[in-house]
């Protein structure tokens, strides 16, 4: 038998129990944290370079994470040795500036050279025991000091001299004074004790790390300082403009030399910096000092700078060693080539002919693809020479843009009268600019330029496009720039119009199909006929003409099956305009020359159904929404007569028909059914018809006309796709004017039409008439009743009302499943109607 304590002992032995396992708890959480320190001491030995390994007393489980350390030796190291060098930097500072007046000139010399000397000899024992990290602090310690030694000096000794003066002297000392402490560091330290010994890695890295210098901070920092030296002491003597030029491109010079030279990675970075900051500064104010200068020495003068520079470039890019860079360097000598020689030409020459001048010599650049220079130089000189041909060509963008887009001035006056010559037409409300004389001479050379580039096969087709273009700006602009009389003017733009669509049919002949050049010309062929129309607005006789001829030069080239997709729409949209301005000649008031206009959209049709049974399905689109527009064109010009209106949509409605009879177009007839349905509707309304009936029972017959003969072929079709829209076009309407109607006529008519569409709809068994029909006779009839109902309830005591709706409401409810059932029963017998 079980021997079980009494409740007051078990509870003491409960007790003892927790005790013993808190104390054990509390034993194994103190043995916890001693392995835990143990573990991170023998992780923090390993990540030690050189350190003796500890093998953990206690095995880690499988998956557990070891601790992650937020900081790495190396950078705990570098921290703690930056802020070192900072603080014995800024005691330095504090005890030069404060200190120095309590010792006397023994004391100051002897302070300042053992601490110097300590500081710049120190990296050198630090080196050799393979202390790199604190080498490098401790010298940038001692560089620090030396220019607190230059400041110190100038205060006891050279108090009285120039501040910018001994600026410049000391930072070139200094300068040279740091590149010979970091090459005597090389001399002194070994290669292989120059760095740490725990850099294995050293010795297998080969020629590269053999380069790198025992101290790596005081070659950069020489060259950092020796930027300023020359600025320095040109600032000091109060030089001018062009010596403080000179100076910056000496100083680029130097930098490209130390660049060049094949010395430590951050040396060469710091030339190469150094070299492209002073080298834009010095470019960028010979500039300014060549192009703003009044008199051709002084623009002599800056040229000389804007050279030097060009010549640095050109050292730099035959001296590099990277092909990029050659090519960079080489751009901007070309560039500054031709800014020096620009600037010289423009102090000799008119200020219009300074472009042109600068154009010449960046085509002179060109020359460079002939010379036995490195490819990367010829590249960067043919790159100078497109910057300067580009630039050339923005320039005369503001021209070509005013002889394209200044015409369309003469849309608010049209038929002003004759201008005086070609340019008084197309520049009425702009000025003029003086530079325009020689803009057709400098689209023509690029033009050449980019022809002999096309024809050697470089960058083709895209060189051939360009010639195209620049050379058609080029003729486009020659007219207004000779000031040519106005019929000579239209006569040149309609040259320039044929010659365009020939090029066009030319290089389509050439590559058989549809190209580039050859879209080219199209696109600038029908820029150019809209400008020509334009500029025709100035007198009638010259817009009839000017319409009458583009419309037939287009129409003619319509006959090319290349050309048609484009020539087409256009002989179209110029007939248009054509019609439009005849009517205005002949005196018809708009909505009479809109009748004129629809012979366009009717040609179109007659066009583009030719061309579909020709087989050129790509101008059919283009041709039929030329119509199209057309028409729209002839309906806003209708809009203010309804008779007027009412002809056009038919007329339209004639045209949308005949496009239907092809069977590709048969969707067209839709359009068509709309037209003649509006035309019907605006005839109404100029007849101030005010019975919906005659809106819509035209509509309701013709499509249930349409909707019969649709389930006829197709017995399937629902009633409510058949007969349901041609019902309700007249229906609701008519339901909606008959409950506004006081007299007795429509609401019988409408009645006995809606009880025969229910008799119909119940005989063939068909849900829609049978629904729309029984609904409008219902809701005629509640109107019929409406008056006596009202009559009813007012002759009725007050609470009869609602005595009724109660009774109906409790017979509603007693009834309710029976009500239920009546109407699904109702329901299953309308959806089995058709």
């Amino acid at each position: 038998m079980t021997n079980i304590p009494p409740p007051a002992e078990e509870l003491r032995l409960l007790d003892a129990e927790l005790r013993q396992l808190d104390a054990r708890r509390a034993v194994l959480l103190r043995r916890r944290e001693w392995l835990v320190h143990v573990l991170r001491t023998a992780s923090a030995q390993r990540s030690v370079p050189g350190a003796g390994q500890m093998p953990p007393v206690w095995p880690v489980a499988p998956g557990a994470a070891a601790p992650r350390t937020e900081a790495t030796a190396p950078g705990v190291q570098n921290v703690l040795l930056l802020l070192g060098g900072i603080l014995l930097t800024v005691a330095a500072i504090a005890f030069t500036l404060v200190g120095w007046g309590h010792l006397g000139i023994t004391g100051r010399a002897l302070v300042l050279a053992t601490v110097t000397l300590a500081a710049l000899s120190a990296p050198v024992w630090l080196l050799r025991r393979g202390l790199g990290s604190t080498a490098e602090a401790v010298a940038a310690l001692g560089m620090a000091l030396t220019v607190l030694d230059a400041y110190a000096l100038h205060e006891v000794a050279f108090d009285g001299s120039g501040g910018l003066g001994y600026a410049a002297a000391a930072s070139a000392v200094l300068s040279a004074a740091w590149a010979a402490y970091g090459a005597a560091a090389d001399l002194l330290v070994p290669r292989s004790d120059a760095g740490s010994p725990a850099r294995p890695d050293r010795a297998r890295a080969g020629a590269a790390t053999a380069a790198r210098p025992a101290l790596r901070l005081p070659l950069p920092c020489a060259v950092v300082t020796a930027q300023v030296p020359l600025l320095l002491w040109a600032l000091a003597v109060d030089a001018g403009p062009h010596t403080l030029t000179a100076v910056l491109l000496v100083t680029a010079a130097a930098d490209t030399v130390v660049a060049l030279r094949p010395a430590h990675a951050p040396v060469r970075i710091v030339g190469l910096v150094g070299a492209c900051v002073a080298g834009a500064l010095g470019v960028l104010s010979a500039g300014w000092l060549c192009w703003s200068a009044a008199a051709p020495v002084a623009a002599a003068r800056g040229a000389a700078l804007l050279l030097l520079a060009a010549a640095i470039a050109l050292a730099a890019a035959r001296y590099a060693p990277k092909p990029e860079v050659a090519l960079c360097a080489s751009l901007a000598a070309g560039l500054c080539l031709v800014a020096g020689a620009g600037g010289v030409l423009r102090a000799w020459l008119p200020g219009e002919w300074t472009v042109p001048g600068c154009l010449a010599l960046g085509i002179a650049l060109l020359t460079a693809v002939r010379t036995p220079l490195p490819r990367p130089m010829r590249q960067g000189l043919v790159g100078a020479s497109l910057v300067v041909q580009g630039l050339a060509v923005l320039w005369t963008l503001p021209l070509v843009a005013g002889t394209l887009l200044g015409p369309a001035a003469l849309i608010e006056r049209p038929w002003s009268g004759t201008p005086l010559d070609i340019r008084d037409a197309v520049f009425q409300d702009a000025a003029w600019a003086s530079y325009a004389t020689a803009a057709p001479l400098v689209l023509a050379a690029v033009a050449g330029v980019l022809a002999l580039a096309e024809r050697r096969a470089v960058r083709r087709p895209a060189s051939g496009v360009g010639a195209l273009v620049l050379a058609w700006a080029a003729v486009v602009v020659t007219p207004v720039v000779l000031e040519l009389p106005y019929g000579a003017g239209l006569v040149a733009d309609g040259a320039v119009v044929v010659v365009a669509l020939g090029v066009a049919e030319r290089a389509r002949r050439g590559t058989g199909g549809p190209s580039a050049p050859a879209l080219t010309a199209l696109v600038l062929a029908l820029v150019t006929s809209v400008t020509l129309a334009l500029v025709s607005l100035a007198t009638e006789a010259g817009t009839l003409a000017v319409l009458l001829a583009l419309a037939a030069l287009f129409g003619v080239a319509s006959t090319r099956p290349g050309l048609v997709a484009f020539t087409a729409p256009a002989a179209l949209a110029h007939a248009t305009a054509l019609a439009c301005a005849t009517g205005a000649s002949a005196g018809l008031r708009p909505e009479h020359t809109a009748l004129l206009v629809l012979v366009v959209p009717a040609v179109a049709a007659l066009v583009a159904a030719r061309a579909a049974r020709a087989g050129r399905s790509a101008a059919t689109v283009p041709v039929e929404a030329a119509g199209a527009a057309a028409a729209l064109l002839a309906l806003t010009l209708a809009v203010t007569d309804l008779p007027v209106l009412a002809s056009v949509l038919a007329l339209c409605g004639v045209i949308a028909a005949g496009t239907a009879l092809r069977p590709e177009r048969r969707r067209a007839g839709h359009a068509a059914a709309a037209l003649f349905l509006l035309a019907a509707w605006v005839r109404l309304a100029a007849w101030e018809v005010t019975t919906p009936e005659a809106y819509t029972l035209p509509v309701s017959v013709a499509a249930l006309a349409v909707g019969h003969l649709r389930r006829r072929r197709d017995p399937s079709v629902s009633s409510w796709t058949a007969h349901g829209a041609g019902l309700s076009v007249t229906l609701v309407p008519s339901l909606l004017a008959t409950w506004g109607d006081p007299h007795w006529l429509r609401p019988l008519l409408l009645g006995t039409a809606a009880l025969a569409v229910t008799l119909v709809g119940a005989r063939s068994r068909l849900q829609a008439p049978l629904v729309l029909g029984g609904g409008t006779l219902a809701l005629v009839a509640l109107h019929e009743l409406a008056p006596y109902i009202a009559q009813v309830v007012g002759v009725l005591p007050r609470w009869a009302p609602p005595a009724l709706a109660g009774l109906v409401l409790l017979a509603l409810g007693a009834t309710y499943e029976q009500r239920l059932r009546d109407a699904r029963r109702l329901r299953e017998a309308l959806g089995r109607l058709h």
